[in-house]
């Protein structure tokens, strides 16, 4: 079932969320269980990154994002000083080919991820994938602190169609 929502619409508590789909022209954030996907367009401005970053920290801080860099030994520990956290590495023919987890309980590696897109943004689009333990009240919470940002709206609505209504006598 796919519904098109209102600002002022709140979810059914009677069903459970498939996904939940909020932003304005220029980002978009997917919440599912388990993932939040951000879409920012090229014109999205900083504080609107920076705004999305500290929102989703303050919903849940084990979120994390995963990065893979190929990089040289040496700026392993680069990205480790902006408090991204080492999960891996290998020797490869440019380089070494690292994976980084960026904890959204470390606003220093908030602020090097922020940082980290708004560059990305001078050339492409950037799609950010972040992994968390959200569930409903969590995404309309995380819905709560972000419809502050100027423009900010529902977008879409899935709920999962295997769940019927309960009533309770």
């Amino acid at each position: 079932m796919r519904i098109k929502e209102d600002k002022g619409t709140l979810i059914s508590p009677h069903l459970s969320l498939s996904s939940f789909e909020m932003g304005r022209d220029d980002v978009n954030v997917v919440c599912t269980y388990g993932k939040i996907s951000i879409w920012f367009g090229r014109q999205v401005p900083d504080i609107v990154i920076g705004q999305i970053l500290l929102g989703m920290s303050g919903i849940d801080q084990s979120a994390v994002h995963e990065l893979e860099v190929v990089c040289d030994f040496d700026e392993i520990t680069d990205y480790e000083s902006n408090g991204y956290v080492l999960v891996s590495y290998a020797r490869s023919k440019d380089g070494y080919r690292t994976t980084f987890n960026i904890p959204f309980a470390s606003k220093k590696a908030l602020f090097a991820l922020a940082s980290s897109i708004s560059r990305g943004l001078k050339k492409e689009d950037i799609v950010v994938d972040c992994y968390w333990t959200g569930d409903d009240s969590d995404i309309m919470r995380l819905y709560e602190e972000l419809s502050s940002i100027e423009g900010w709206k529902i977008k879409n609505i899935n709920y999962k169609e295997d769940v019927k209504d309960k009533h309770y006598d």
